[in-house]
């Protein structure tokens, strides 16, 4: 499991990575956005979008990566490219069911990162 540290006990002082990549994503979204247009207007959206990608991901705190590891062990896998060759060659024919929950909870780990809104739609 991933060793948290209390923010005041942590080597870098505040503000936090989280707190950076917010407070830039703010400014982005509330002074350069209405400022632009055309190309530079979604480039910068882009970037508010994987800055909100980034600020989701640091609060997990490296819990989803924690998980994964441990769906992956749990079939027997190392990583997720063992688990494909395995997949592709078909030895794990006789898991299906066991291999599709472990590759749905990592995409639905990877949706809560990238794009929860699509979680929220499909419910």
């Amino acid at each position: 499991m991933t060793a948290t540290v209390a923010p005041s006990a942590a080597l870098h002082d505040v503000p936090t990575a989280r707190e950076l990549v917010e407070a830039v994503r703010e400014f982005l979204a509330c002074a350069v956005l209405e400022a632009t247009e055309g190309t530079v207007k979604f480039h910068t959206r882009v970037a508010i979008n994987v800055l909100a990608m980034v600020e989701r991901e640091l609060a997990l705190d490296g819990a989803d990566v924690d998980a994964h590891r441990a769906r992956l062990a749990g079939l027997g896998y190392a990583d997720d490219a063992e688990l494909a060759t395995a997949i592709r060659i078909g030895a794990t024919d006789d898991r299906r069911d066991e291999v599709r929950a472990a590759v749905a909870a990592s995409v639905v780990a990877k949706l809560r990162v990238s794009n929860p809104t699509y979680l929220e739609e499909t419910s």
